[in-house]
């Protein structure tokens, strides 16, 4: 029995999502269990698994649709199978999917088949058809270095799929080793492209405004290398981020820095939370993610750092899911392990406020009528000043300088 295969929903906030590439192409066969496409939300690419075995009957979007979820998006089952009861928006009355997403399918299949031709650089008019040129634009290829196989060697939109999948040398690749090629033009991931409204969006809304300071670290040194040498007992691998992550939750936590811990809405609503839920910044190869550690305040330290190695690891190897990267109350944005001393970090709207930790330098201070050298580590704290008063940002910012100077007085205080 023919079975359709739907883009699943990932997460209550998620409408749509990009279907990136296909593993299997109409006529195929599938084992249950095999991954039939990959996808992308605005934060994860995710893979979809064949709900049966059979062969692939129908594919109803090409590469980089965006599609709704809960819609299908293929059928498997036996040849022959009838398939339009399956095509999407037959079952409620409304349109057909548009043609040229099928036309699209067929033509990745094609190109798949097509045999690899020489690299070619076009000079003058270039002979394409318009879904060859439509295609083209939509996939960043460059036809001056797309072979042809249409008649009379016309390049065809298989011809763009070629190029753009690999066939031979990529369009990329092409623009490369053509002469005079000095640029490659491509087009921004869904993820860069959500990261880049967001920052747009947030740098032209919100009042941003930066402080920071240094503190010595000594302290908070010495408690992370007596858990590696084994004469700290009791906790895990803890690092000094670990560390910033539980001092900060417990500082936001109280009533006179609620401002921070915060979302300032439209309308000039200030939406104040009883739990702090913390927003770590996480660099992957797809571009920044922002995981959330939720009840950070409410969480031991073992705990926290537990909970944020498996986040950061979800968004590493792409299986974060949109509910893990939502409901941020406040962030922390460690570049230390790159050798930041400074950075001016921008607020993930509508957040109040997200504080950025540098690297540990050397510094010299005053001592007993002399000067002795320390380890500091440095705070900037970005906040909206619609939201927050330079004061009252101030203050917490020497709050936490004083709890990270004495943190190991301080876990004695709050883990008991």
């Amino acid at each position: 029995m023919a079975t359709p295969v739907m883009m699943p929903n990932v997460g209550i906030t998620v409408e749509t999502c990009v279907l990136t590439k296909w593993l299997k192409q109409k006529g195929e066969t599938v084992e249950e269990g095999e991954v039939l496409f990959t996808y992308e939300t605005d934060k994860s690419t995710l893979e979809q698994e064949a709900p049966v075995s059979g062969t692939v009957l129908e594919i109803f979007f090409g590469e980089d649709s965006d599609v709704p979820v809960m819609t299908n998006v293929c059928v498997i089952g036996a040849p022959g199978e009838d398939v339009e009861e399956f095509r999407p928006g037959k079952a409620d009355g409304k349109e057909e999917a548009p043609a040229p997403a099928k036309e699209e399918a067929t033509a990745v299949q094609a190109a798949a088949e097509t045999p690899s031709a020489a690299p070619v650089m076009n000079t003058g008019f270039i002979k394409a058809s318009p879904r060859a040129k439509a295609l083209a634009q939509k996939r960043g290829v460059n036809l001056q270095y797309v072979s042809g196989t249409g008649p009379d060697g016309r390049i065809i939109e298989r011809d763009v799929f070629a190029a753009a999948r690999g066939s031979g040398l990529s369009c990329r690749e092409k623009e490369q080793t053509a002469p005079g090629a000095d640029y490659v033009d491509e087009k921004m991931s869904v993820i860069r492209r959500t990261i880049a409204k967001q920052m747009s969006a947030s740098l032209q809304t919100a009042a941003q405004l930066t402080h920071t300071l240094s503190f010595d670290a000594s302290d908070i040194l010495a408690f992370r290398k007596g858990i590696k040498s084994g004469e700290i007992q009791g906790y895990g691998n803890i690092t000094l981020n670990d560390m910033i992550l539980f001092v900060v939750s417990r500082t936001l936590a109280k009533p006179e820095h609620r401002a921070l811990n915060a979302h300032l809405l439209e309308n000039d609503i200030m939406r104040y939370f009883s739990g702090v839920h913390m927003g770590v910044a996480v660099d992957t190869e797809r571009g920044l993610m922002v995981p959330t550690l939720f009840d950070c305040d409410k969480k031991p330290l073992n705990r926290i750092s537990e909970e944020a190695k498996a986040l950061a690891a979800k968004c590493r190897n792409g299986s974060a899911l949109p509910d893990d990267l939502k409901g941020g109350t406040f962030t922390v944005s460690n570049l230390g392990a790159y050798g930041i001393e400074h950075f001016t970090p921008v607020i993930n709207v509508p957040q109040t406020a997200i504080l950025g930790v540098n690297t540990i330098t050397t510094q010299i201070k005053a001592v007993d009528g002399g000067f002795r050298t320390y380890q500091a580590m440095g705070l900037s704290l970005t906040y909206d000043h619609r939201a927050v008063d330079g004061g009252p940002a101030s203050r917490f910012l020497s709050e936490l300088k004083n709890s990270l100077e004495n943190f190991t007085s301080f876990l004695k205080e709050q883990e008991g």
